[in-house]
Formats: C-alpha cells, structure tokens, sequence
C-alpha cells in the first residue's frame, strides 16, 4: 500500500494522512499530578510550542484495577495505597469542563484515552474530536466496539503488542476513520527498541495513516519519525522531568515540545514535491561557476 493510496481522516479541522501537516500530540496524561494549575500550564506550553492537540487519560478506577491492586501499599503524595494515588490522579466533571472551557479559549483541541466504557460515555459529553485507545486496551473487544459506536475517529496506539494483535483489533474496529499509532510501550523507551521502520510495515499491511507516540529521551527519533511518515508525532508534555511522576522523566518540557514543532513544520516545508529542478534562485550561481553548460 503506497502512501498516495491511503484516505486522510478528519480530526476537527485537521487532515491527517500522508503529505498532510503531522498532527501534534502533547499528552498530559497525569503529569498534572493532580493539580489544575499544572494542568493549565501544561495546555498553555503545548499551545504556545504549536500543537494541535492535547491529551488526557480517563478511567473508572474501580472498573480498570482490582480491589487488591488498589490496596497494595504505595507511598504518594495522596495516601498510603495504590488506590490512593489512582483517585488523586483522576481528574472528574468539574475539572474535565474546566479544562474544556480553558482548551477552547487557548484554540487547541483536547482528547482522551478512556481505559473503560464508563469513561468513554463520561467523555462523550464533551463532543471529542477524535477518541485514543490505549496500547493496553488494543485486546480488549468489547472497549474497541464501545469506542466505535460513538462514531468518531479512533487513534489506536500498539505498544507491547503482535502484529497478529493489531490485525485483529484493526478488524473489530474496522478501517474507516482508523489511525494506528506505532509505540514502544517502555518509560522511557530505549532507541534500539524503538524500531521506527515499522511505522512503513504498519501503512504497508493496512492501508491507513500511521502515527508515532513515543516515550524515548530526546527529540531527534520522533523527528525522525515524521520524516519516515508518521502523520501524528504524540509526546509526553512536562514542565519539568526531574517532577514527581511516573511519566515525567519520559515527557518532553516545553522548550523542547517548540523545537519538536518547529522542526518538523520545517521539514514539511522542505521535502518538496521530488520532483527534481533548477530553481531560478540557482541561476546566477550556475552563469558564476558552470564552465560548460
């Protein structure tokens, strides 16, 4: 499947798809920690660096973990118990209209993973423009219907997962409005793990855009990414990643996030149409230096 076969998928204004401007993700995830004005601040780096997007994840927390899991002992800034850091990270309907009315005042889009069906209909409130499914829910059917009966496009990330898995959770989905995201599920990612040629096998085996969300050190393999022929570049956003967090040391600051930005718009611009040519800007350098033309 070459890329001039594949059909663009509509997110809010955007066209995503091959030749198309790369769609950014900064995904807040939790890097909030909990904490609104993080949050915000957080929105703000992402829409001053560029991005077309943030991102949030959402669960059910009694729904995605077990009883045991959330009483396991845990230390954190919220209690003693794993439970106790999974309800202080989860932000509800109060902060969720708060960061839609904040997102709309700062003209960025905002979408989310939802880890179970409760959080897909408690995100359905907000008219997402697009819905992200979760490396760990790729194998979970009945989530990827629930998702699909929604009716929006579905970014569906494959970290830690076979091809065998991805071409079954591609069919449950179905291709139309599909964007499948390459991922290396580690925190942070080691390079030789990352393994971004797949990003060509993935549009090769289905026919649909291809996007990267990673969660290496560094700025240069996503850019990379983009060149390969990523349509959507997703990263972790923090403001610092020496910050408390799970995520933070694999999240890009806001400095960086620009950088990221400003370099793929630039490479955009720059890989031209290949058709080969002598532009008139090298006319004069050829009368100067060509000794036989």
């Amino acid at each position: 499947m070459t890329a001039s076969t594949i059909t663009s998928v509509q997110i809010g204004k955007h066209l995503i798809g091959p030749d198309q401007p790369c769609f950014m993700i900064a995904e807040i995830g939790i890097n909030h920690n909990g904490d609104m004005a993080i949050a915000k601040k957080l929105i703000d780096a992402a829409a001053t660096s560029g991005c077309d997007a943030v991102k949030f994840q959402k669960r059910t927390v009694d729904t995605v973990y077990t009883k045991e899991e959330l009483a396991r002992p845990r230390e954190n800034p919220f209690g003693t118990t794993n439970g106790d850091l999974k309800r202080g990270l989860e932000f509800g309907e109060r902060q969720y209209k708060e960061i839609d009315g904040y997102c709309k005042t700062k003209g960025i889009m905002w979408l989310a993973s939802c880890w179970d069906e409760a959080s897909v209909d408690f995100m359905d409130q907000f008219n997402p423009p697009c819905y992200k499914i979760a490396s760990a829910s790729l194998t979970d059917d009945a989530l990827l219907k629930y998702h699909r009966s929604k009716g929006k496009p579905i970014l569906l990330s494959t970290g830690m997962s076979t091809l065998a898995q991805i071409d079954h959770a591609v069919e449950v989905l179905g291709k139309k409005d599909l964007i499948v995201l390459h991922c290396t599920s580690t925190y942070p990612s080691k390079p030789e793990e990352l393994n971004l040629r797949a990003i060509t096998t993935l549009r090769e085996r289905y026919g649909v855009p291809i996007g990267y969300s990673g969660h290496e050190v560094g700025l240069s393999t996503s850019f990379a990414a983009a060149v390969i022929g990523a349509c959507i570049v997703e990263r972790h956003i923090t403001l610092d990643r020496a910050m408390w967090g799970s995520d933070q040391a694999a999240s890009v600051e806001p400095q960086g996030f620009e950088r990221l930005t400003r370099d793929i718009r630039v490479w955009e611009v720059a890989r031209g149409d290949g058709v080969k040519k002598v532009y008139e800007s090298e006319l004069p350098i050829l009368e100067k230096l060509r000794r036989k033309k």
